[in-house]
């Protein structure tokens, strides 16, 4: 099994973020990771989901929803092929900070005959894809009411040197 956990804390409730997050059709107006997301987050349920790393191909896949808690945490069970062979176990988990702000972990979780294969080539694609997302959400999140279309280009700007 392998990892990947990234966090980031947000100036605004988890009713905020939250709602952000379940707004699925806004995604391409903001997310420069999922570029699209649609379905219905209720356990059981299948989504459909576009990822587009940055300089790598779009890839889109239906896993299947796990968990949905509202404003704690939304996972699901992605694959590639058969169970077992290339398992991904994607969430976003929310935790509220005493002083009213959001603690946001976006992290995937893969499994799989293939992983040893895989990882290597696309750790760091995935990594930088959530960190990127996740500055993004905190924009959208911190911006006040403010909801404008944010260029892509300053949020890997900004992501970079953060990087440094």
């Amino acid at each position: 099994m392998h990892q990947i956990v990234t966090q980031i804390d947000i100036a605004a409730s988890p009713e905020r973020v939250w709602s952000i997050l379940m707004d699925f059709s806004a995604y391409p107006q903001w997310n420069p990771f999922i570029r699209s997301l649609s379905g219905v987050a209720k356990p059981g349920e299948k989504l459909r989901v576009t990822i587009q790393p940055e300089e790598r191909r779009a890839m889109t896949f239906r896993p299947r929803v796990l968990t949905a808690i509202a404003q704690q945490e939304l996972r699901w069970l992605g694959r590639l092929g058969f169970p077992r062979l290339f398992d991904g176990e994607h969430y976003f988990q929310l935790a509220a900070l005493s002083n009213g702000d959001t603690r946001f972990t976006q992290g995937e979780q893969f499994s799989g005959i293939l992983v040893g294969v895989f990882i290597s080539s696309m750790e760091a694609a995935t990594k930088a894809g959530f960190n990127a997302m996740n500055q993004a959400l905190k924009n959208r999140a911190e911006a006040n009411g403010e909801w404008n279309l944010v260029d892509m280009a300053d949020i890997r700007v900004l992501h970079e040197s953060t990087q440094k």
